[in-house]
């Protein structure tokens, strides 16, 4: 508002400078200024009379599938790896834990058995409690372990670790089958046949072509097995001898060796007389006298069957066989039976005697003799005995023609 001279304000005449133009239309500018602003419209979403803040949007990332996807994997993961922790941990407490055999055990596992019914029978027989776990302790511990058939011994209180190491270590209960020296091979299949441990039915090996003796065996182990053991047993031995025999003996060759120790094995069955019957037969035949030995009989007519089961005749001696030492010179045309050891040895290195003769003395032995006389007046004591008597003073014995050397035997 304008002011007069004496400062008092110019009534009715507007201040240009220090007022507002009145707006457009005429309105009164004290009225304009006055007049209030209208208040804001309440939200109907956020609340009457106030603004409100909207909250914060989720971020595209965190909405998108495969995060969520990420996020579950993730989560099962743990979960898994915490349940395979305690899985694992409870695994090795059942592996090495004390099994439940309360007492020593002897398990047969037969052949063909496989890892899971191996588990089977080992559960059924009390040696572990899960066939299962030790199917998978195989997998995992052992999977290169090969497991064999045949019988085991299981210790009391074996874990489940320990088990499989027996398993996979092949030391199964050891058995023993023995064969007597002097068997035929027909014979000595037999025997092996009648050994309910073995599987299989063998050929008939070569005569002459075992070492006899005893031979450790496994349950469920197969009787051509055993009889190939015997085989390389007796070539091994055979080289040894032949390498190292006395330079004089009237063999030809291992064959021969073998031939002649086969009729020394079934002449005598006492070891410490083996070297002096080996003694006679070499003897005999340096001087070109036949072997005249009875076993050679026997086999000529039964063959690998080995008995004849009844006394030696006469008509067996005098009837011609490929094998009969009374009728052929020399040696026969092949083993009588498998020798041992001591024959085999006795023939390879005999001792130096003068012997030509041997009759039995009724004493499970025999009587030596180096001349025709001395060797009757053995078989005139041999045949008393024979008949019940006392030994009585041989009479004059009719020479035979190449004296027998085990003559009444």
């Amino acid at each position: 508002m304008a002011e007069s001279n004496d400062g008092s304000p110019k009534a009715g005449v507007p201040d240009v400078a220090g007022s507002p133009m009145p707006p457009a239309g005429g309105k009164d500018a004290t009225a304009t200024a006055a007049a209030p602003k209208p208040a804001p419209k309440a939200s109907a979403r956020y609340g009457r009379g106030v603004r409100q803040a909207k909250p914060p949007r989720p971020s595209r990332s965190a909405r998108h599938p495969a995060v969520t996807v990420l996020s579950g994997i993730f989560t099962f993961l743990l979960f898994l790896a915490v349940g395979g922790g305690l899985g694992a941990w409870y695994a090795e407490r059942a592996f090495y834990a004390p099994g439940p055999l309360a007492t020593e055990k002897v398990v047969n596992i037969p052949r063909g058995s496989g890892v899971r019914d191996m588990g089977d029978i080992l559960e059924r027989e009390g040696v572990i409690s899960n066939a299962l776990l030790f199917l998978a302790g195989q997998r995992l511990a052992r999977p290169d372990a090969s497991f064999k058939a045949g019988e085991f011994v299981f210790k009391p209180g074996q874990s489940l670790a320990s088990v499989i190491d027996t398993l996979a270590s092949g030391k199964m209960v050891v058995h023993q089958v023995t064969i007597p020296e002097g068997l035929t091979s027909q014979q000595v299949v037999k025997r092996l046949m009648d050994n309910e441990l073995l599987t299989g039915t063998p050929a008939v090996p070569a005569e002459g072509t075992l070492l006899p003796e005893t031979y450790q065996i496994t349950r469920g182990q197969s009787r051509e097995e055993v009889l190939k053991k015997m085989a390389d047993e007796q070539r091994r031995l055979l080289a040894t001898l032949w390498a190292k025999r006395a330079p004089d003996i009237p063999v030809k060759s291992p064959q021969e060796l073998v031939i002649l120790a086969s009729i020394v094995e079934k002449e005598t069955g006492l070891a410490a007389e083996r070297p002096k019957v080996a003694a006679v037969f070499v003897n005999r035949l340096n001087k070109k006298m036949r072997l005249q030995s009875d076993p050679t009989i026997i086999y000529g007519i039964v063959g690998g069957r080995g008995a004849l089961g009844r006394p030696i005749s006469r008509t067996d001696i005098a009837t011609a066989t490929a094998y009969n030492t009374y009728a052929i010179d020399g040696l026969p045309p092949g083993p009588i039976s498998n020798p041992g050891r001591d024959a085999l040895a006795a023939v390879a290195n005999p001792p130096r005697t003068k012997d030509l003769f041997f009759v039995a003395d009724g004493t499970g032995g025999h009587a030596f003799a180096e001349t025709l006389a001395d060797h009757n007046k053995n078989v005139a004591r041999w045949r008393a005995i024979e008949q019940g008597g006392a030994p009585a003073a041989p009479a004059a014995a009719a020479p035979a023609p190449a004296a027998a050397p085990n003559a009444g035997n």
